[in-house]
């Protein structure tokens, strides 16, 4: 059995590089993307109005000229229009382009407009307001958005303000999801008295597709010579073989003597924690990665977002910064195990993260998730844990 820091360092150093291919920019959202995005020119791209109002010289204001004949009305998209003298303006939109010939934005609100005249109400204005200059937020050139992050929709923004209809992103891998056991039956079939309806699979292929990622399934009888034919081709197809169950010590759990006969080389099996200790993790010559992780939903779950979400950021070159949060009540967990504790975030008067436990019944326990939002890791090393302290926490819902 190897410590929590020993399994994630194994992990990481099989992380792979899939490639790249360029995809319809609108087709990109929650993809990583695989280059800088540059200005196509200066940003904004002219002189642009921020304010409906007339658009005045200000040298004239100055000079106590008030009313203003105005010369024609400019919307947005428009030629910009001149003025021939100085007490002349125009009428002008919001997100339209300056004249050359004028320097000043005054509202409507502080103009009255009667015969085609515009008279000034207030005794101050300031030259250039309400106007947001030339490549004032980026030049030309100027890298907008950097590789190696998660397309949003503000980059997707981006990538259409710049004529980006395609975009450079990293390939997802292939994966696979299998789930194992006689006593899992399909969700839409009524289980016997001993029977459960089988979610883990699930439960992750949901969690991938928040990554732009979709996975198969297949599920696998507690049979071994099945077992091992169908995962030999599941080895030869896909990057990535993610299995929920069959790893521990039981009678049928023969999915770890399968692997080893298809010439997986183990990287380790057992880890010292709780949830997740029979976790398996190989690596097949051909390249395929196994995650095989306990069939109980919540060591399942905790495997995945502790451990392969770890490993499929880092393969993508996303910076993965540990996320810290303040234990808010006193906490004991006696067995020599580095504890992933169920905990509820929230934000306190100060901005303080702070975290609460939300024990279940153990790692079957997959209801009580729905009321925490990441677990909490506590080194194995110590068996009391004291309100105030600090520990690393990997989250697991999106806090909207």
């Amino acid at each position: 059995m190897i410590s929590v820091e020993e399994a994630e360092k194994i992990i990481l150093q099989q992380c792979k590089d899939f490639g790249t291919e360029i995809i319809s920019f609108d087709n990109c959202l929650g993809r990583v993307l695989a280059e800088d995005i540059f200005a196509d020119r200066d940003l904004p791209a002219f002189n642009r109005v921020t304010m409906d109002g007339i658009a005045v010289n200000y040298e004239a204001f100055e000079n106590g000229i008030r009313s203003f004949k105005i010369k024609a009305i400019q919307s947005a998209g428009e030629q910009p229009i001149d003025i021939n003298s100085d007490d002349e303006c125009i009428e002008i939109m919001t997100g339209a382009a300056l004249p050359q010939t004028v320097d000043a934005i005054v509202p409507y609100e502080n103009i009255e407009i009667k015969d085609k005249i515009a008279t000034i109400k207030t005794g101050i204005i300031s030259t250039k307001q309400y106007i947001h200059h030339k490549g004032k937020d980026k030049k030309q050139n100027e890298v907008l958005v950097e590789a190696n992050q998660f397309i949003t929709p503000a980059i997707i923004s981006i990538a259409a303000t710049v004529g980006k209809t395609s975009l450079l992103v990293k390939k997802n891998p292939t994966i696979i999801i299998i789930s194992t056991g006689d006593e899992l039956i399909e969700m839409d079939k009524m289980p016997t008295a001993f029977q459960i309806r089988r979610s883990n699979n699930y439960t992750l292929r949901a969690a991938l597709k928040q990554y732009a990622i979709d996975a198969d399934m297949f599920h696998l009888p507690d049979e071994s010579i099945i077992i091992e034919k169908e995962l030999q081709q599941c080895i030869d197809k896909y990057d990535v073989v993610i299995l929920s169950g069959g790893v521990s010590m039981g009678k049928f759990d023969f999915v770890p003597s399968a692997l080893e006969k298809l010439n997986v080389r183990k990287l380790f099996h057992k880890v010292q924690q709780r949830p997740g200790k029979p976790f398996w993790f190989g690596a097949h010559a051909k390249g395929a990665l196994v995650f095989a992780f306990p069939g109980n939903p919540v060591s399942t779950f905790m495997c995945f977002y502790r451990y392969f979400l770890l490993w499929l950021k880092t393969s993508w070159q996303i910076k993965t910064n540990k996320s810290y949060a303040i234990l808010n009540e006193d906490f004991v967990f006696k067995p020599s195990l580095q504890y992933l504790l169920q905990i509820k975030l929230q934000t306190s008067e100060k901005g303080e993260l702070l975290a609460t436990p939300v024990e279940g019944n153990g790692s079957g326990d997959f209801v009580n998730l729905l009321q925490a939002d990441a677990f909490m890791e506590l080194p194995s090393e110590r068996t009391g844990f004291k309100k105030g302290e600090t520990f690393p926490i990997f989250v697991f819902k999106q806090m909207l």
